[in-house]
């Protein structure tokens, strides 16, 4: 965490950032490309990047990023960005910023629960 002066009223500090994002098909990829590249972002995998987020507190991470990307991103209703930081006692949180969870694409695909055994017999 680093702090800046270049507001002499209002002090800002620097936090790491972790962004999932999910713009589907036709996404403003460039505006969020151009946000990424602009915060000097690092690619982290399909969808996910991180960057030092300059913000007035912990608490105010996610409303602060929220702004920031919406003045820079069309940001459509099906759109999804996830943030996970650190709060001010080092716990790690993740929300969405943007958009909401889905169904798990993976869900039926482990061995939990009662196994099921089929048999042509009625």
């Amino acid at each position: 965490m680093r702090f800046s002066n270049t507001n002499l009223k209002l002090k800002t500090m620097e936090v790491r950032i972790w962004l999932s994002y999910d713009l589907g098909l036709k996404g403003d990829y460039p505006g969020m490309y151009a946000w990424l590249d602009n915060h000097n972002a690092v690619e982290c995998g399909d969808g996910m990047a991180s960057l030092l987020f300059e913000c007035s507190s912990r608490k105010n991470v996610a409303e602060e990023l929220k702004k920031s990307i919406a003045a820079s991103v069309d940001i459509a209703p099906t759109d999804r960005i996830y943030c996970i930081n650190r709060k001010e006692d080092n716990r790690t949180l993740g929300r969405f910023i943007f958009g909401k969870r889905k169904a798990n694409p993976w869900e039926g695909y482990g061995s939990k629960g009662e196994e099921v055994i089929e048999s042509d017999a009625e």
